[in-house]
């Protein structure tokens, strides 16, 4: 999709705040809603928007405890990494998963309530998927930058 100036001030500010009502984001974008309205829907149609979603706190839901876990594989093999992805997407506490270029093969962004919780969830799932050789994990003290919208 082509995409002009116009279209990327409509997705600035839907990155700033997606609850934005149509005639809001029209006057931000300085449209009429009509025009706002079908620029929305091209977006939307062309993949370029693929979902409107809450951002919630997860301290503020008790996950305090962030770790990087690096995967590497003992076989990457089609049907192998096919089932470690498919293995991966199931668990829950791992918020992203990176298939990587070199060593190691992913990282995997976890989150969970405490140490404890971690070290179950790492001993249960995290040690016992799919054609794992070595899993080396390393805590977050801080982040800087988390969900910074997409630069337009």
């Amino acid at each position: 999709m082509a995409m002009d100036g116009v279209d990327r001030k409509i997705l600035a500010e839907l990155q700033r705040n997606g609850r934005l009502s149509l005639t809001e984001l029209a006057g931000r974008a300085g449209l009429s809603v009509s025009p706002c309205h079908r620029r929305l829907r091209a977006l939307e149609a062309s993949g370029v928007i693929t979902a409107y979603r809450a951002q919630v706190n997860a301290i503020a839901l008790g996950l305090t405890f962030e770790a990087l876990v690096f995967v590497t594989m003992r076989q990457e093999d089609r049907t192998t990494v096919a089932a470690f992805e498919d293995a991966v997407a199931a668990i829950p506490q791992v918020v992203q998963a990176q298939r990587l270029f070199g060593d190691p093969d992913f990282l995997l962004r976890v989150l969970t309530a405490d140490l404890p919780a971690f070290q179950t969830l790492y001993d249960t799932h995290l040690a016992t998927l799919p054609g794992v050789q070595r899993l080396s994990s390393t805590l977050v003290m801080k982040s800087v930058v988390e969900d910074r919208p997409l630069p337009l």
